[in-house]
């Protein structure tokens, strides 16, 4: 590669292979998912106003303040690469008038962007999953979002060595009553924190609670507890939520410890966490955000939601999912190659994975076949165009049937039908309503 080559930009990578189909399973599992939900696909610009997340994030944030990207457009507007989804969400939410849908379930995925220090599992262009209920106040919101996200983990395989660990931030009541005690706590031991606590302590002192210096564990673990000042309807609430899960079969704990430091997030806070990715925990992220909408100037609008990386949860998946083409086609000559052609599509058409190498004898393409994990090899040469008939050959045991070309695709069907369940079950009918079999004897 020559010094003038140029290299991919600090924190962005580059994917193909099984990297690539691993990161695709996870987005189509969750595409899948949330169908399953009834959350509709929603999309939202790339880039807001600065104000948005400014707004949104708060302008203390070490996302605003240290993180996001942001520059000035030709027009001299402070525009900002999404650091989130949420957001962006809201506002679209407030300016296409979409409060005439409430409750609305909404679902999105794509890439997000921070200007932090590149780590395992953490990018600077990085992709979430992304999921939302805005406008229902119930606790049922909370544990359907809760219950899909548990869901989706065990759909991927990945849900072993995860743990739900859950918390309740109260009400704005039980929140500002739990702030004061705090301050007062932490106030008292102001000289033993860390720099960055005692920051933490002036700007947002929620933060501490999970800071991870030595110096300030000990107080964090003697501060208050949020169970000291919950109010009743907060209590209620949080109960709530924890018997529709154990309802659902939904093992959590609670972490007592979880906070979020914004003032517009109320009760539900949850992870899912686990330590096989060491030190980046958290693979599903989220909460009940019933104050966001009316930081962005829109009306008291109940909301919660969660956001998980995609680029953790394929890390976490063992293997891609198996792409092989069921069938190879092995054209010989031009003209057998051209009728492979038309089959090829035909086949496809009918649902079925096929491939076919572009240039090579038999024997090459034959090799290509078996390389790519086909199952089996459709042969056609010039007595079988002769014949109208393609050569079926199984590339596990090498037994090989002739095929009519016509209603190739059913057949291939048939015997894929009879790979899968390992039974005979006509799935079509030939032109004289006979039922197609499958082709080979297990």
């Amino acid at each position: 590669m020559g010094k003038n080559t140029p290299q991919a930009i600090r924190g962005t990578q580059d994917m193909m292979g099984e990297q690539a189909e691993k990161f695709a399973h996870v987005v189509d599992t969750f595409d899948r998912v949330r169908r399953l939900y009834g959350f509709g696909p929603v999309e939202v610009p790339v880039f807001e106003a600065t104000s948005v997340f400014a707004r949104s994030l708060g302008e203390t944030t070490d996302v605003v303040s240290k993180e996001m990207y942001t520059f000035e457009d030709r027009g001299g507007d402070s525009l900002t690469l999404r650091p989130e989804f949420t957001a962006g969400i809201a506002r679209a939410y407030l300016t296409n008038g979409w409060q005439q849908h409430a409750p609305m379930k909404l679902a999105t995925h794509g890439p997000l962007f921070r200007y932090e220090r590149p780590q395992k599992g953490r990018f600077r262009q990085f992709h979430q999953l992304d999921a939302e209920i805005i406008g229902a106040a119930e606790p049922a919101a909370d544990v359907e979002l809760l219950v899909m996200a548990d869901q989706l983990l065990h759909e991927l395989g990945v849900a072993d060595g995860v743990t739900l660990q859950l918390n309740t931030l109260g009400d704005s009541e039980t929140r500002e009553a739990w702030r004061h005690a705090l301050v007062a706590h932490f106030e008292a031991h102001r000289g033993e924190l860390s720099e960055d606590s005692q920051d933490r302590l002036e700007r947002n002192p929620l933060r501490i609670l999970d800071s991870k210096d030595p110096r300030d564990r000990p107080i964090a673990d003697a501060a208050p507890s949020i169970d000291d000042v919950m109010s009743e309807e907060a209590g209620a609430f949080f109960e709530k939520v924890t018997a529709g899960l154990d309802a659902a079969g939904v093992r959590w704990e609670r972490n007592a410890r979880l906070v979020r430091g914004l003032d517009y997030y109320r009760h539900t806070a949850f992870e899912f966490v686990t330590d096989r990715l060491g030190a980046q925990g958290t693979v599903l992220g989220g909460g009940r955000y019933d104050g966001l909408i009316e930081t962005l100037g829109g009306p008291e609008t109940p909301a919660v939601g969660w956001a998980a990386g995609i680029e953790r949860l394929a890390m976490l998946c063992e293997k891609a999912p198996d792409v092989s083409p069921f069938v190879a086609l092995v054209p010989l000559g031009e003209e057998a190659e051209e009728a492979a052609t038309k089959m090829l599509g035909e086949i496809r058409r009918a649902g079925i994975a096929a491939a076919m190498e572009f240039k090579g004898n038999m024997k090459k393409r034959m090799a290509k076949a078996d390389a790519s994990g086909a199952r089996y090899a459709i042969i056609i040469g010039s007595d079988e165009l002769q014949k109208r008939v393609a050569s079926m050959k199984s590339m596990r045991t090498g037994d090989q049937k002739a095929l009519p070309m016509s209603h190739l695709a059913d057949r291939i069907e048939a015997q894929r039908a009879a790979d899968m369940y390992d039974y005979r079950k006509p799935t079509r009918q030939d032109d004289n309503g006979n039922p197609i079999a499958a082709i080979f004897d297990e």
